[in-house]
């Protein structure tokens, strides 16, 4: 729980696993309601972009979703929520519940969010009895309301016993500067380094298929249920970013939607969004961690979003999960089939675990910390020309059409991931076996474990990229 300083200024107990791109000092403000009164909407304009999904349908937000924003000079992070309803029978509500109870001990202030198009609901009347117990400054607004006669209907949730309710329009950005106005107002007082500390932290995307155990990984690390785990398939939508300091080391955790087959994802719906949203995440990773289910073995789906990976130039660790489920003659029949079937990334390491009971996690982290050096790797241009010496001196490139290819020099320009420029007198010559003999030449000398490598050839302005 929050504790409170001398003075009664409140203050932020340490966590294990907080807002990615925050430091401590950033002021949280979470956004809570029942299922379907726009928490969602209203969160994607507060932030200034589109990062949770929006959709029609109630229960769509499922997890904590963070964001940084600025509002009126004040850094702070929006925590959206899903909808909770404590009247439902489904099992997930209670740990909608569960995680809505999480984000309130986080926040430093609470949009409470009422629909304006409806009578309350006894939902919204279980919310504000929750957010009255959480002693902290809450803000009763009414979405949806985008007509006069809307503002005049919001007026029967004041049965609810609230003092004020603010009328807001998140889907027309209607009210949006008094909304903000309100949240600046009940912030507590700004600290002289608040926003000033970014962290560059190495981003771990973690993809695979529904039910590989993506989020239970998370929840393993971090030491909480900050993600929410159900056996059944599609429990995350969105991607959620959790930072964790491991070792003294912080890392960004990116959990995200399970990835189904594309004829299995209807274009207009949530899977579909979910699939974008995971390929974001990836973008925004510097490694994947590609979650199979070693018990159901590494399938085509696996294969192509180790694809999406390769060809987003990420670094890759395969993770086989749920180990304490196979035998060892099983464990290494899977890990087998998984260098066949990822044939075409030899260079990522492939690791068995178990998110349930432990086993092999911190192995798992410490492999991708490893890929993610490797991703950043710079080769000095002096080094990288030796060693390219070499090779040309054990084997020359072979002519194409009874023409010489000769390479002059080779640097490299960038990194994440590592690329090389080789200057030649003829780029479209170079036989795409001699392309594979010289990726393969500098992982061995340079290493680069978990990351895929580029390698382009240029000649009189002209740039080919090879892999």
């Amino acid at each position: 729980m929050t504790g409170r300083a001398k003075g009664g200024k409140r203050v932020r107990p340490h966590a294990h696993g907080i807002p990615a791109g925050a430091t401590g000092a950033l002021p949280l403000v979470a956004i809570v309601g029942r299922p379907n009164v726009g928490k969602s909407t209203l969160f994607n304009k507060l932030a200034r972009k589109r990062i949770a999904i929006v959709e029609d349908v109630p229960g769509v937000t499922r997890d904590r979703h963070y964001a940084d924003t600025w509002m009126l000079g004040r850094d702070v992070v929006l925590v959206d929520t899903g909808g909770f309803d404590p009247e439902s029978d489904d099992p997930m509500q209670g740990g909608i519940a569960n995680h809505v109870r999480l984000a309130l001990e986080e926040a430093d202030v609470i949009i409470g969010v009422l629909d304006a198009t409806a009578d309350p609901l006894p939902a919204d009347r279980e919310a504000v009895k929750l957010l009255r117990r959480s002693e902290r400054p809450v803000l009763w607004i009414a979405n949806k309301c985008d007509s006069p006669k809307q503002v005049l209907s919001m007026a029967a949730h004041y049965e609810l016993g609230i003092d004020q309710i603010l009328p807001v329009s998140a889907l027309h950005s209607r009210g949006l500067g008094d909304l903000e106005e309100a949240i600046v107002s009940a912030l507590p007082e700004a600290q002289q380094n608040e926003g000033s500390a970014r962290l560059d932290a190495p981003r771990i995307a973690i993809v695979g298929r529904p039910n590989a155990g993506k989020s239970s990984l998370v929840n393993r690390l971090v030491g909480e249920e900050r993600q929410l785990v159900d056996d059944r398939p599609g429990t995350t939508v969105d991607s959620v970013d959790t930072l964790l300091e491991r070792k003294g080391q912080a890392l960004v955790l990116i959990d995200t939607a399970g990835m189904r087959k594309k004829k299995r994802v209807h274009g207009s719906g949530v899977e579909a969004s979910s699939v974008f949203a995971a390929i974001r995440a990836m973008e925004r990773g510097d490694v994947v961690v590609l979650m199979i289910d070693a018990n159901e073995g590494v399938g085509e789906q696996d294969a192509k979003i180790a694809g999406l990976a390769h060809d987003r130039g990420r670094a890759l660790v395969i993770a086989l999960n749920k180990i304490d489920l196979l035998s060892a003659e099983q464990r290494k029949a899977a890990v087998r089939r998984t260098q066949e079937i990822l044939a075409f990334a030899p260079w990522a390491p492939i690791l068995t675990l178990s998110a349930k009971t432990g086993r092999n996690v911190g192995r798992l982290i410490e492999a991708a910390t490893r890929a993610v050096i490797e991703h950043r790797k710079r080769i000095p241009t002096g080094e990288v020309n030796r060693f390219f010496e070499e090779v040309l001196e054990k084997h020359p490139p072979p002519s194409m059409h009874h023409r010489p290819v000769r390479f002059y020099y080779i640097t490299q320009p960038q990194s994440r991931p590592p690329t090389f420029m080789v200057s030649t007198n003829h780029p479209d010559g170079v036989h795409f076996s001699y392309q594979r003999y010289v990726i393969n030449q500098i992982r061995q000398r340079f290493g680069f474990e978990g990351t895929p490598i580029r390698v382009r050839y240029r000649g009189r302005g002209r740039a080919k990229q090879v892999r």
